[in-house]
């Protein structure tokens, strides 16, 4: 039997052939895995932070808010200050059974009892009712603040109760020691040990 002989051209054509076959097929591979027509149409992307609680980092103030709401109300008598005028010093004594005091506090008037509220949220720690002053309630709040409310005609808290800032603790009143000012609240605020002038730090902001 005659066998046949390839032509030394043959094979390298053959090898080109099948190399060309295998680039082409190579292709038409990375055409299809690139398709994105088949994705899905409705995308859910994710809209909220990971984190559900968030803290607070930087620094928060409060202010402190007058004793009471009612605008009729006004100031009588103003915190005795040793360096004021001679003008001012007089609108801030309290003359009684003969003495002339210097008044501790601010007293704010009105015609009609008003209610009286928290300056700053705190716990009660004194509740009384004394023959001169009138009721009498005493606030203690954070960072060595203490309030105290004089000559009230109505205590609608007790003490250990833990107050919200703003919250009713009882109505304005008349008593001894202020008798010719008529219904007031006699307010009085302590820092660090220290009674203070409460203009200092009524509508001010406590750091």
């Amino acid at each position: 039997m005659r066998k046949l002989k390839l032509k030394p051209f043959v094979i390298p054509s053959i090898s080109v052939i099948l190399l060309i076959a295998a680039i082409f097929a190579s292709i038409m591979s990375l055409q299809t895995s690139n398709d994105f027509s088949n994705l899905p149409q409705q995308i859910d992307y994710v809209t909220q932070t990971i984190l559900d609680n968030e803290i607070a980092v930087i620094n928060t103030s409060t202010k402190v808010i007058n004793p009471y709401v009612d605008e009729s109300v006004t100031i009588g008598k103003y915190f005795y200050d040793y360096k004021a005028d001679a003008k001012s010093q007089e609108k801030s004594i309290i003359y009684h059974d003969g003495t002339y005091m210097q008044n501790s506090g601010i007293d704010f008037i009105s015609p009609n009892a008003f209610d009286v509220i928290a300056v700053l949220n705190g716990t009660v720690t004194g509740v009384s009712d004394n023959e001169t002053l009138g009721k009498i309630v005493e606030i203690k709040h954070d960072n060595g603040y203490i309030s105290i409310y004089q000559s009230l005609s109505e205590v609608s808290v007790k003490k250990d109760d833990t107050i919200s800032q703003g919250q009713v603790i009882g109505k304005s009143g008349t008593n001894e020691l202020d008798k010719e000012i008529g219904n007031h609240l006699h307010f009085e605020f302590y820092a660090n040990g220290q009674i203070v002038d409460p203009t200092l730090f009524l509508n001010k902001e406590l750091s």
